[in-house]
């Protein structure tokens, strides 16, 4: 079973991604030719649910993009059934223990390194080879550290084995130590980025995270690997003004 990102992340390299919080597999279909390492499907936040989600994989069945998925909450239910519907990645949000982690990780593999029950609707017939050796080796488990607690046990949830990367939520992050909700902060939030670097790097666990086109060298420089810089939402919405404002735009299919 191939995992692109993963593969980009073994490289060396930074995998650069896309948010999808329409609900819309034609949305998702649009940001699939685009060009991103990975899109996401945002569950948590975003507009769908399992119905829309597995919709918009379809979308990005002819893509290069890889399909990953943010799920609502740590729950195994959610995050069995969007694996098996072929999301090649799991953020999960609000990992803040060891225990936390732990479960992630079970929920993502099958016996005996997790506790996933067999049933791989779509994934079988997508992934060549798929077996449960090959799906615990190729899907990416991706907690997200956006607390202040996470941060402080940033070593004991790495030392979960079967974490590949891990996520920061800026806005929660932010939240967290008593700073307004934005893609960028100073003070404690800068230095728990750099935390969470230097811990990730000492464990071979790829750092990601969050954030707009404009920090997204800074976030590289700062040495995070795995970097969504824009949504289907923002890009719309975005694209749309500068047309109506007389700017540049993409070129009519009709």
């Amino acid at each position: 079973m191939n995992n692109p990102l993963k593969e980009i992340w073994a490289a060396g390299n930074v995998a650069h991604g896309g948010w999808l919080s329409v609900a819309n597999a034609v949305t998702a279909e649009v940001m699939g030719s685009v060009g991103f390492d990975y899109l996401c499907v945002d569950m948590q936040h975003g507009a769908a649910d399992y119905s829309d989600a597995l919709g918009m994989f379809q979308g990005l069945q002819s893509s290069s993009s890889v399909p990953i998925a943010r799920v609502p909450w740590n729950e195994p239910g959610i995050i069995g059934r969007v694996l098996d519907a072929g999301a090649l990645g799991v953020i999960v949000p609000m990992v803040n223990s060891v225990n936390e982690a732990a479960a992630a990780v079970a929920a993502c593999r099958y016996p005996p390194a997790g506790s996933r029950s067999w049933g791989p609707m779509r994934a079988a017939r997508l992934h060549a080879g798929y077996s449960p050796a090959s799906a615990n080796e190729g899907v990416a488990v991706i907690p997200m550290i956006e607390t202040a607690q996470a941060v402080e046990a940033l070593e004991d949830i790495l030392d979960i084995p079967g974490i590949d990367a891990v996520y920061v939520g800026p806005a929660d992050l932010s939240i967290s130590y008593g700073l307004p909700p934005a893609s960028d902060n100073d003070g404690p939030f800068l230095a728990a980025l750099d935390r969470i670097v230097t811990v990730c790097n000492a464990r071979e666990v790829v750092p990601g995270i969050h954030t707009t086109p404009a920090l997204a060298q800074r976030r590289r420089d700062q040495g995070f690997r795995m970097i969504t810089v824009t949504s289907d939402a923002i890009a719309l919405a975005s694209g749309a003004k500068s047309m109506l404002e007389g700017g540049t735009g993409g070129d009519s299919l009709y």
